[in-house]
């Protein structure tokens, strides 16, 4: 009987769920975020590429009403952000949110994102704090 040497979903995607992981062209060294495997510009081969997680807020909003499962945590802050390396993403902002404004730097943290029902599991991301 064959070995199997595949490796579980999870442990692959490891290295993309514990850092924040885009790619970047290997030829016009475009950066994208969320990575693709060729550069939408030149055509040419895209490697992984770790950002820095560092970005200032374009734009955002203050939510009250939130998805099925979510309403404890409203109100919440969900901004647009400019990554230092160029693309643009949007996400949760966490911590003291008073303070926030548009050109405001931002940073990633590791935080909890939501649990699974009653298995309880914990799904964790990248959420942004602001910048002191």
């Amino acid at each position: 009987m064959p070995h199997n040497t595949s490796v579980s979903m999870p442990w692959r995607a490891k290295k993309g769920r514990y850092n924040f992981m885009g790619t970047e062209c290997a030829e016009c060294r475009k950066i994208f975020y969320p990575g693709r495997p060729y550069c939408q510009d030149c055509h040419k081969k895209t490697a992984d590429k770790k950002l820095s997680g560092r970005g200032v807020i374009l734009t955002y909003t203050e939510n009250h009403t939130a998805p099925v499962g979510f309403e404890k945590y409203v109100p919440y802050m969900i901004a647009i952000v400019e990554l230092e390396e160029g693309p643009m993403v949007a996400g949760q902002v966490v911590g003291d949110t008073s303070k926030i404004s548009i050109g405001k730097k931002v940073h990633t943290v590791f935080r909890k994102l939501f649990e699974d029902g009653d298995s309880g599991l914990i799904h964790y991301g990248m959420k942004f704090e602001l910048d002191e």
